[in-house]
């Protein structure tokens, strides 16, 4: 069996990746409906592709 790699995306990359704003993600977060972050480091997060692809098929998907 064979496990695809996970990447971890910065907030750069999260942004281009959805085309939403900075503010716009995290009051997402806020409300519940956009994945949270996952603490990389004492002064980093990211966020797991996989949820962010995830995240973006549920929306197209109510389109």
């Amino acid at each position: 069996m064979t496990e695809s790699i996970d990447r971890f995306l910065r907030l750069d990359e999260v942004l281009h990746t959805t085309g939403l704003g900075k503010n716009t993600v995290y009051r997402r977060i806020r409300e519940g409906t956009f994945p949270k972050q996952v603490r990389i480091g004492p002064n980093s997060v990211a966020w797991r592709q996989s949820e962010i692809v995830k995240w973006m098929r549920e929306i197209s998907s109510n389109d």
